[in-house]
This record gives structure tokens, C-alpha cells and sequence, in this order.
């Protein structure tokens, strides 16, 4: 049964994860979650963001070699890892809406 005691809960979490997260913040571009809450989020933002630095380095380094076409290949990747970053937020921020969205008094 959801109260309101348990939203006011809920939403204190959220505050609190927020003030937390701004230890790192850009950190949190790289995440599927809108906030950074444990260290597994941690991980998997930092081993995107390695990622990410290593096509983008690689890229450069292509173009400066002058193969055109593994640049063009290494830049469509980096670009649909940022969308597919994107499209993972708004399907966890639909998940928490529906979830957000259940009736007090159940």
C-alpha cells in the first residue's frame, strides 16, 4: 500500500542521491541513469566515458592517417552510443513516471 509517508521517503532518496551525485558530474553524462546512486553505476559510467574517449581518439587518429572510411565508422559509433545513451534515460524516466503515477490510496 503506497502512503504518503513512503513518496515522502521516496522523494527524500531522490534528493539525497542528487546531492550526492554532484561529486562527479560529468560522470553523469555518461550514465544510463539520470543519477549516479551506487558503484556500479559508477563503473559502467566510467567505462562508457573510456569508451567514448578511446573512439574519439581513434577517429582522429584515422583521419590523420587519412582512412576516411574507418573514420566514418568509428564516428557512427560513438555517435549511436550517445543515442542509445539517451533512449536508455528517457526508458528508465518512463518507467519511474508509470510507477510514480499509481493512486495513493491503493
Amino acid at each position: 500500500m503506497i502512503t504518503r509517508s513512503k513518496l515522502v521517503e521516496q522523494l527524500f532518496r531522490d534528493y539525497q542521491i542528487r546531492s550526492q551525485q554532484r561529486k562527479c558530474p560529468i560522470l553523469s553524462f555518461f550514465s544510463p541513469k539520470a543519477f549516479l546512486s551506487t558503484w556500479t553505476d559508477v563503473a559502467v559510467a566510467s567505462l562508457i566515458a573510456l569508451l567514448f574517449g578511446i573512439l574519439t581518439i581513434s577517429s582522429y587518429l584515422t583521419l590523420y592517417y587519412r582512412h576516411f572510411w574507418y573514420s566514418l565508422l568509428i564516428i557512427s559509433s560513438a555517435v549511436l552510443l550517445a543515442v542509445r545513451l539517451q533512449m536508455s534515460r528517457w526508458a528508465l524516466a518512463r518507467k519511474k513516471e508509470k510507477r510514480m503515477l499509481l493512486p495513493l490510496s491503493l
